[in-house]
């Protein structure tokens, strides 16, 4: 067998339910890690749970809501009970709801700084006293292209939470390089995941694959990213071989944000 990269780490997965939080979560597995699987959706988590377990690695199933600060802090300290130690967190929950800001009203607007921008304050902040004391961590902000570096109409609060996430992982890489602490965000562009094909149908397409394929036609390396390629960046972060980088984000989108023109 290959020399397992994450081995004996222990890490933290939020929005593990699905798409690229699951395929992120899995990937650490393979590579050695324990994970503790975090979403509100327990039933799925429980399945990763299973799936993780049959590789012959540790994995537990936890359904937090990130934004609930309570049960965020709670939960971290059951894993540290557990396991002794989170060596790597992945704040990786978020949501995207897309609507005019004339016509957002506050709740969705809250909701989306709750989970999106709060939550990764949350999980940070429940993480941090366990690995500075064990002056190690490694912290990867899942953000976007979408706010940092580019947006689209109907994106208003999401940009604005993405964004956030950009300035707060700066900041915190600072504040953490002493301690031995890295502090990175990941900016996908447009990847085949669940989410991304549950839209096809409300924008008039039949097949879930031509529009993928469609969609993957603007990009100069024309195809959407696949959940392992994340999955793959998200394990360099994770580990060793990244200990020189903090405080960056790195942009995976298949080229698409430095054209000028598309197509």
């Amino acid at each position: 067998m290959e020399r397992q990269i994450l081995k004996d780490r222990v890490a933290i997965v939020t929005g593990a339910s699905r798409g690229l939080g699951e395929g992120i979560a899995k990937a650490f597995a393979r590579e050695g890690a324990t994970v503790a699987l975090f979403s509100r959706d327990i039933q799925r988590l429980q399945q990763h749970e299973k799936d993780i377990k049959d590789l012959g690695q540790k994995a537990v199933a936890f359904k937090v809501d990130v934004a609930d600060v309570g049960q965020v802090n709670q939960t971290v300290e059951e894993v540290l009970k557990l396991f002794g130690r989170v060596d790597i967190l992945v704040n990786n929950a978020g949501i995207a709801p897309s609507m005019p800001f004339v016509e957002m009203p506050d709740e969705v607007r809250d909701s989306v700084i709750d989970v999106n921008l709060k939550g990764v304050w949350n999980c940070t902040k429940a993480v941090l006293p366990s690995m500075i004391k064990h002056k190690y961590g490694k912290i990867i902000n899942v953000s976007s292209v979408t706010g940092p570096m580019t947006s689209s109409k109907g994106m208003t609060v999401y940009s604005a939470s993405k964004g956030a996430v950009s300035g707060f992982t700066r900041s915190l890489a600072l504040e953490m390089a002493e301690h031995g602490i890295n502090v990175n965000a990941i900016c996908p562009g447009s990847f085949d995941t669940p989410m991304m094909r549950s839209v096809a149908k409300s924008r008039g397409w039949d097949s879930e694959d031509d529009y993928i394929r469609e969609l993957g036609k603007e990009i100069p390396l024309g195809r959407l990213g696949t959940i392992e390629e994340m999955a793959d960046l998200t394990v360099f972060l994770a580990s060793d071989s990244s200990k020189y980088i903090t405080g960056v984000e790195i942009v995976i989108d298949g080229g698409n944000i430095i054209q000028e023109h598309k197509g």
